[in-house]
């Protein structure tokens, strides 16, 4: 990943077009004419050698024949042009490069990426519209139209859809800091600008439309990290029709890839929306009405059927509308006309005059139990719509991010309309796109909650390695791809997760009936088979046998009827199990799969031979915590059934949660674990049990944590050591460590917390603990010292942390040590295992910006080998302390 001379190619100070022309229709005419139109402040030169002057302007035979190198350079040449062109702009200093030119082949593309490389020069495209930054007026695009200037960046795989938001935001006013199109994305790809775009000082909601992701690990550490900062809404094109495949297990059946894709993109804390119209409604949300934390709405209208709409569309999206308690309807009874609707919505009354409006929506807005108030009006005669905005102005700007409004009609409202969205008033053209937008907020909340969330304390056991180890090497001796039931749930065992004991026999009824004597009736009987993955679809399949007599005929019947049923299948068998009663026990199916994208994803929902049929699953990215793995739960219906219902108590969700954790174990642990399938996973009061499992293997890696999208905890970096005659642990840290961590805060003398964060603050907001305790190990590192208190209780004695940038080349570090702890050796240590680990990341360069005052931090990176940067300005109050770790490399960033 690489955000390397982005600036050169988003807010160039000067730009060239090879392939400058005058040809109607062509397409170097048409970026030429753009970029001459616009207000660009820079120089534009043109180049092409059958032309020595376009407009009067003078243009240039060859790239050597400028008179400077352009930050950017266009290209509209012919495919085989393109990479001597590169290479010579490299050469002559130019760092960005938007490729216009269509119809490269594979080895034409690899050509330009080879030629870019020595130089880092950055490649935009090939096959793409080209870029707008409204905001130094650039225009670098063959689009039809231009952009207004605003805070809204863009980003597409089509070009088509570049020109269609073009004629959109126009239309509508809408502004943006940017419109890129990437085309083929050979280098410059979504995670590069959302990495640049995050800390983008014009923009502050990002719109991506995706149509494929290459590099999934990449994309998701930008995304997440984009995400925290601004909002990312993203429009999915391909939801019908890629998820179907043939598959051998229902797990992987089930998770299609665009379920993963939607998993992908909660799990980034992005929002995912169908459609343009959408898009748009849903950045114009996030920008005005991010704020609100209100789950529930209350609808004020001066029109009755405006409301049943708007509450219509309310059931619809799931949005709760607020219960206006005794209090509230007292101040409304006096307020407005006897026969108000006393419910919400809260109907003024279509002859409402001015000073309802405002005594009504003041009354609601004083209320926090109200929630977040839709203000909704439709034109009348009584009253003109304008005065009615001008009156509620002053309340609606002081609760801004409480209120949004749907002015009905069109040159009736249009004024009004217009002086609340001066005011900060997200505003919409009807109720239900109103409720729809509520909803969406909604849905964006939940996954920022899945980006911040602090998971509870979950089991960290390892499992029985000889356990494991066992079934999977039997197994791959033997060439099977399936391991056997006995095998699976072997398998199972060893991560923890309750099975019910099975025997397997010969393919006889008196093996059968000697199996289920010792285990004791009833029973269950299963045909076992390395051929037959669905046994129930076979009739191999028999429960609640409860004499020697039923086992027998049940054998007898079953082979009969499995070897008519798949005549080629080697039958090794049959499974014996006791029968389990467990009346309010709800099947679940549990599963783990291998994206083609995103790699290894975890499913669960309501199980049994129905589950495709059924449809009632759900998909997460691995790596999960109980935290997460019941975010997992509740997007399942089957989960209301497990919270209880009638006479079946609630379920042991924890039991559930820690399968869930155990599966994802798995996936990190086991590189050749192709599929699974727990089907069905019995969940009730007393916890989980698997009556079934199936494993498939794959002898070429699939799984393992370095195919997960999300790096997990790297728990390689635990360590236990002696520091100053006592044992402590110096770790990576978790997301479980934030409340120890906002204790080890609160320990630090203010003079400590002044030296390291440059301020005096006492507290931190939940928000900034879950930042520094959730962090993405793909880009930060942050080590914990940990040791015991004198209850036994851990807690924590120093932080050190880094955080890269994303070209991997410079990390800046921070460390802080309790006050009561300074000056014996733990600050030394911490710093130590910061260099290794920056050192076995391929880290180029350490830095860290130290106080002048705080001698000792800046004795301890001396004494460690960092040196002082002469060009910091002494004026700053800050020393810039430097460590080169490694000889400078060319980088080396994936292409797309």
């Amino acid at each position: 990943m690489s955000i390397r001379h982005l600036d050169r190619l988003l807010s160039p100070a000067s730009v060239a077009v090879f392939g400058a022309s005058n040809r109607p229709g062509s397409v170097g005419a048409t970026v030429w004419r753009n970029l001459r139109a616009g207000p660009f402040a820079g120089p534009v030169y043109g180049v092409n050698p059958k032309h020595s002057s376009l407009d009067g302007v003078p243009i240039f035979a060859a790239a050597a024949h400028l008179p400077a190198a352009p930050d950017l350079a266009l290209i509209c040449t012919p495919p085989a042009t393109v990479a001597p062109l590169v290479a010579e702009l490299g050469a002559l200093g130019t760092r960005a490069v938007v490729i216009v030119t269509a119809g490269l082949s594979a080895e034409q593309r690899k050509a330009a990426l080879d030629a870019a490389r020595p130089f880092t020069l950055r490649l935009l495209g090939p096959n793409c519209l080209g870029l707008l930054s409204p905001h130094i007026g650039l225009n670098a695009s063959f689009a039809h139209t231009d952009a207004l200037a605003g805070d809204v960046a863009f980003v597409s795989q089509s070009g088509a859809l570049v020109t269609a938001v073009l004629d959109w935001t126009r239309s509508r006013g809408v502004g943006l800091s940017h419109l890129i199109s990437l085309g083929d994305h050979c280098d410059v790809d979504f995670g590069d600008l959302l990495d640049h775009l995050a800390s983008d000082a014009h923009t502050r909601s990002i719109l991506l439309y995706v149509e494929s992701i290459e590099s999934p690990r990449k994309f998701m550490s930008a995304a997440r990290a984009a995400a925290r900062n601004k909002p990312v809404i993203v429009v999915k094109a391909g939801r019908a029709g890629n998820g179907v495949k043939a598959a051998a297990s229902h797990t992987g059946a089930l998770a299609g890839s665009d379920t993963v894709y939607d998993a992908a993109i909660r799990r980034a804390g992005m929002l995912r929306v169908d459609t343009l119209q959408e898009l748009f409604i849903a950045a114009e949300t996030l920008s005005r009405f991010r704020g609100n934390r209100h789950t529930t709405l209350t609808v004020m209208t001066n029109g009755g059927g405006a409301g049943v709409m708007a509450a219509d569309a309310a059931a619809q999206e799931g949005v709760a509308l607020a219960e206006p308690d005794a209090a509230l309807l007292a101040r409304l009874d006096a307020i407005l006309p006897a026969h108000w609707s006393r419910a919400n919505p809260v109907d003024i009354i279509g002859d409402a005059p001015v000073e309802r409006y405002a005594e009504t929506l003041s009354a609601l807005l004083a209320d926090d139990s109200a929630g977040a108030v839709l203000f909704m009006h439709a034109p009348t005669a009584i009253v003109r719509s304008e005065d009615i905005a001008r009156v509620c102005l002053p309340l609606v700007r002081s609760h801004a991010s409480r209120v949004m409004s749907a002015w009905l009609g069109d040159n009736a409202v249009a004024q009004a309309r217009k002086l609340f969205e001066d005011a900060g008033i997200a505003d919409y053209a009807t109720p239900e796109e109103a409720v729809h937008a509520f909803a969406m907020l909604q849905t964006y909340r939940r996954n920022q909650d899945i980006l911040m969330e602090t998971p509870s304390a979950s089991p960290h056991a390892s499992p029985d390695a000889a356990a494991v180890r066992a079934p999977l090497e039997a197994a791959m001796a033997e060439g099977r791809e399936w391991l056997g039931e006995q095998e699976a749930k072997a398998l199972l065992k060893a991560y923890g997760i309750e099975v019910v004991p099975t025997l397997a026999v010969t393919a006889t009824a008196e093996a059968a009936v000697e199996a289920a004597r010792g285990l004791g009736y009833p029973v269950a009987l299963k045909i076992l088979s390395r051929d037959i993955t669905h046994k129930s679809d076979v009739g191999g399949v028999r429960l609640g046998l409860d004499s020697e007599a039923a086992v027998a005929g049940a054998a007898r019947e079953m082979l009969e009827a499995v070897r008519s049923a798949r005549p080629l299948a080697r039958i090794d068998g049959f499974t014996v199990q006791p029968a389990v009663h467990r009346p309010h026990a709800q099947e679940l199916i549990v599963g783990a799969s291998i994206d083609s994208v995103f790699g290894p994803v975890i499913l669960c929902g309501q199980g049994g031979t129905a589950v495709e049929v059924i449809g009632d699953t759900a998909i997460a990215l691995p790596p999960l915590n109980r935290a997460l793995a019941r975010e997992l739960v509740s997007r399942t219906r089957v989960a209301r059934l497990l919270a209880g219902f009638r006479d079946h108590p609630p379920a042991r969700l924890d039991a559930l949660y820690d399968v869930l954790v155990a599966v994802s174990q798995m996936l990190a642990d086991l590189p050749q674990l192709a599929e699974l399938d727990i089907n069905p996973l019995w969940v009730d009061e007393n916890g989980a049990l698997a009556l079934d499992a199936r494993v498939r293997l794959s002898r070429t890696p699939v799984a393992g944590a370095e195919r997960f999208a999300i790096l997990p905890y790297p728990a390689q970096w635990v360590r236990t050591q002696s520091w100053n005659g006592r044992q402590i642990v110096v770790r990576p840290i978790r997301p479980e460590d934030e409340a120890q961590h906002r204790r080890f805060f609160e320990s630090l003398d203010a003079e400590d917390i002044r030296m390291r964060v440059f301020s005096t603050r006492r507290e931190l907001p939940r928000s900034e603990l879950a930042r520094l305790t959730q962090i993405d190990y793909d880009r930060e590192m942050a080590f914990i010292a940990e040791g015991l208190d004198a209850q036994g209780c851990a807690e924590t004695l120093g932080v050190a942390r880094t955080v890269s940038d994303p070209d991997n080349v410079e990390a800046e570090f921070a460390i802080i040590v309790r006050s009561d702890l300074k000056g014996q050796g733990l600050g030394t240590l911490l710093f130590e295992r910061l260099i290794e680990h920056a050192r076995r990341r391929g880290i180029e360069r350490l830095v860290g910006f130290v106080l002048r005052e705080n001698t000792r931090m800046l004795k301890l990176s001396t004494a460690l080998g960092f040196k002082a940067d002469p060009a910091e300005p002494p004026a700053s109050g800050l020393r810039r302390m430097v460590m080169d770790l490694a000889p400078r490399a060319i980088p080396t960033w994936s292409s797309a």
